[in-house]
């Protein structure tokens, strides 16, 4: 079997949102699986010396303006979060108890939270939101609740956070298929083009 692409994001990146709207989708065509990655962009632009999109003077109203142009292309639903960017350890960690037991529902739980920032403006950095969204989908609320304070589940992020850096991950959305590294949802496409031909 082929090695599974590795799917690395933040749940406060909208093109992060709209890569995990089709990731699986594009692997499975080509008869890949995909490891989901959740990162802390924050802690990664300590490492790059890069700012938030929308913090960065003229390249902030750029980048606001293609996250809507770029949903509209891809036809998924977005509406541009009040709050934003938003710090995503809640939601990460209970995507991180979640596949402790299941990678499967732990990609469904981080689906629904990239929608429900996205699409239905709940701000997921909230606990009670974090850990509401896991019981949605029939997790227990107070071990969701329990896990984002858990030491255990802070060390898995942070973990994560670490692997990524040292793959040479900067931003999000990123992925990595059989070694080679490719940023960004506009690299879709090139991705596609990649699985289907082995490279070049």
């Amino acid at each position: 079997m082929p090695a599974p692409l590795e799917f690395y994001f933040d749940f406060s990146s909208p093109y992060g949102y709209f890569a995990a709207e089709r990731i699986d989708a594009l692997a499975g065509k080509y008869d890949r699986a995909v490891n989901w990655h959740p990162v802390l962009l924050g802690a990664i632009f300590k490492q790059t010396g890069m700012a938030p999109l929308t913090q960065i003077p003229i390249k902030g109203e750029y980048s606001t303006l293609d996250f809507s142009r770029t949903a509209r292309h891809m036809k998924i639903p977005f509406v541009m979060p009040t709050t934003f960017p938003i710090a995503s350890q809640a939601p990460a960690r209970v995507m991180l108890w979640i596949a402790g037991h299941n990678a499967e529902a732990a990609k469904a739980y981080a689906k629904v939270a990239y929608r429900a920032f996205y699409v239905d403006g709940f701000d997921i950095s909230k606990p009670d939101t974090a850990a509401a969204l896991a019981a949605g989908l029939g997790h227990d609320r107070n071990a969701a609740m329990a896990a984002i304070d858990d030491p255990l589940f802070k060390a898995a992020l942070k973990s994560e956070v670490e692997q990524a850096i040292a793959n040479g991950v900067f931003g999000s959305p990123f992925v990595i298929i059989d070694g080679e590294p490719f940023w960004g949802v506009d690299r879709l496409a090139m991705m596609e083009e990649w699985l289907k031909t082995g490279g070049w």
